[in-house]
């Protein structure tokens, strides 16, 4: 396996790296020698949370000593790859392995770079692994690495076919199978609503569907919302809006994340991916306001606006995937401004039409320090989404509740008794932080595979 950046197994030259807590560092100071503490004493180093101090010594850098907040929580070390000289260092701390596989996590997310059209400016530090690194951690780290490559990448060069080109290649890596039905097939093969979102681009619409595992294992169907650029359709969104729209796929990078892992841990299920490939574009062929749409599901929907495709992509896909009556279905969409309104950016938005399944995405969030909130799937909100001339509208008639009512359209294309859960997810970081370069990000993925273990086994 290649290493990701930031790591070395080969550094017979590593600097001592020591992390403390704040409330550790009173006694770890008292067991350096003086001039050490008087040099710490001097930059009123106290190992505060996200601080780091070089070490002097007679030829110059000596070590350096980290301050980390929660041992086990990885944005506790992201700091360090980019806060350090270049070079190579080793952990001279005793660690215990939770604590470990949340360094190793967070220096390889602090490490990152999205370097396809520009080198960084600078290499990070690297750290030493040892020879029992946790090799899940690393999986996970290059699961959340695959949805930050998928999500910075601009649409030219990750619209529909070279979606469906990662998806292939996954496939080929992992021993899956991928059908892709594209184009006017859509149609003949009854998927309308997915057509009609994509049909107006050069590029052809299609649904992607990756499938491994055994018949007889319990069934994951996993859903990503793949809207490789949303203009907003005719409904056309401002200047502002648009301009980080090649995220729109967040969801689909996260489900194609999510099925990686699967497939690297062998995790004993049917897996079923499916992601629906598409551009809201304008041309002569768009949707627009007004019309009314067919489904997979046989429910008609009226167009209130052209900018809320993603639901409408998804409907087709959820449509398909409770067909096959899985154990578990979960998507991850780029949804609503609206989610990101009510919990800012960093928070998803987890919906879920089971108890026990929610909490136990929660719970793994709270275990990985990856965090989500439930939101209510409130029913008496689908007020909002009715229609005249169709069974349901696409857009609420109000502002109010926007990631709620569209939690509720989706809903309405899953069974009663199919066991669903929905996250609204960001996929981004606005500015750069320690550990979270701005761009494409990974949220609620690391949760979402935690639970997938603890429930399947792995």
């Amino acid at each position: 396996m290649t290493l990701p950046a930031g790591f070395t197994r080969s550094a017979p030259a590593a600097l001592p790296l020591y992390c403390v807590a704040h409330d550790q560092f009173s006694d770890w100071r008292k067991l350096q020698l003086p001039a050490i503490g008087q040099w710490l004493d001097v930059q009123r180093f106290a190992a505060s949370s996200g601080t780091l101090a070089l070490l002097p010594g007679e030829d110059g850098i000596a070590g350096a000593v980290l301050g980390m907040g929660d041992r086990l929580d990885p944005a506790s070390y992201g700091h360090a790859p980019m806060a350090l000289p270049p070079g190579d260092w080793r952990l001279a701390t005793e660690l215990d392995a939770d604590a470990r596989k949340a360094l190793l996590l967070g220096w390889g997310l602090g490490s990152y770079r999205f370097s396809r059209y520009r080198k960084p400016l600078r290499e990070p530090a690297r750290l030493l692994l040892d020879d029992d690194a946790d090799s899940e951690t690393l999986d996970v780290l290059a699961a959340c690495v695959r949805v930050r490559d998928l999500v910075n990448t601009p649409t030219e060069d990750m619209g529909p076919e070279q979606m469906e080109a990662v998806l292939r290649e996954i496939a080929r890596t992992h021993d899956a199978q991928v059908e892709a039905i594209t184009g006017e097939a859509l149609l003949e093969q009854n998927y309308p609503a997915i057509h009609a979102v994509g049909r107006a681009s050069h590029r052809a619409p299609r649904l992607l569907h990756l499938r491994a595992g055994a018949d007889d294992a319990p069934k994951l169907a996993i859903v990503g919302k793949g809207v490789c650029f949303d203009t907003g359709g005719l409904n056309i969104k401002a200047g502002a809006g648009m301009r980080n729209m090649k995220k729109d796929m967040g969801g689909a990078a996260h489900a194609i994340a999510l099925a990686e892992l699967v497939l690297r841990a062998r995790l004993p299920v049917h897996l079923d991916l499916f992601v629906p490939a598409v551009e809201n574009a304008i041309g002569p062929d768009a949707l627009r306001p007004g019309e009314v749409i067919a489904t997979r599901k046989g429910v008609s929907v009226e167009i209130d606006n052209t900018d809320a495709e993603g639901r409408l992509v998804l409907c087709d896909a959820l449509t398909r995937a409770a067909e096959d009556t899985p154990d578990l279905l979960l998507d991850f969409a780029t949804l609503t401004g609206a989610a990101r309104i009510a919990l800012g950016p960093d928070l998803p938005a987890l919906y879920a039409n089971d108890d026990a399944l929610a909490n136990d995405w929660l719970d793994a969030g709270k275990q990985v320090a990856d965090p989500l909130w439930r939101m209510p799937l409130w029913r008496p909100y689908l007020r909002y989404l009715t229609s005249t001339i169709a069974d349901i509208a696409n857009g609420a008639n109000t502002t109010h509740g926007g990631s709620i009512t569209a939690a509720l359209y989706l809903e309405r294309f899953v069974p009663d008794a199919q066991k669903w859960a929905h996250v609204d997810v960001y996929s981004w970081n606005d500015a750069e932080r320690p550990g979270k370069p701005a761009g494409g990000e990974a949220q609620g993925l690391r949760a979402a595979w935690a639970m997938l273990k603890a429930r399947y086994g792995g």
